[in-house]
C-alpha cells in the first residue's frame, strides 16, 4: 500500500490521506482488538477493521476509475484485501479470550 500512496498524482491529497486513514485504520484496530480481553471488545475493534478494509476497496475503485492504477493492479489488491478480511472473519469466529 505505501507504494501506491507514493505513486498517486499531485493534486489528490485527498484520495492520498483518506487511503493512508482507512489503510492505518484496518491496522490499528486489529491491534487494539487483539489487547481486549473481552470477546465483545475484541469483536467491535475487529468489526471496524473490516470496515476499513472495505473502505480501502472502495478507494482502490475510484483509483482505477480515474486511471491512476491498472485493472489488474486493482485486482491484485482486492485480493490481498479479501484475504485480509476473511482472516479478520476467522478471528471473530475462532479465537475468543478465555
Amino acid at each position: 500500500m505505501p507504494e501506491l500512496i507514493g505513486s498517486l498524482p499531485r493534486g489528490n491529497y485527498y484520495l492520498e490521506d483518506q487511503l493512508k486513514r482507512a489503510f492505518s485504520s484496518t491496522l490499528l484496530n486489529l491491534a487494539e482488538g487483539n489487547g481486549r480481553r473481552s470477546q465483545r471488545d475484541r469483536n467491535r475493534f475487529f468489526d471496524i477493521s473490516l470496515g476499513s478494509i472495505a473502505e480501502v476497496a472502495s478507494i482502490i475503485d475510484i483509483l482505477s476509475a480515474y486511471g491512476y492504477i491498472s485493472a489488474g493492479h486493482q485486482e491484485e489488491l482486492k485480493t490481498l484485501l479479501r484475504r485480509a478480511y476473511a482472516m479478520i472473519i476467522n478471528l471473530k469466529k475462532f479465537n475468543p479470550v478465555s
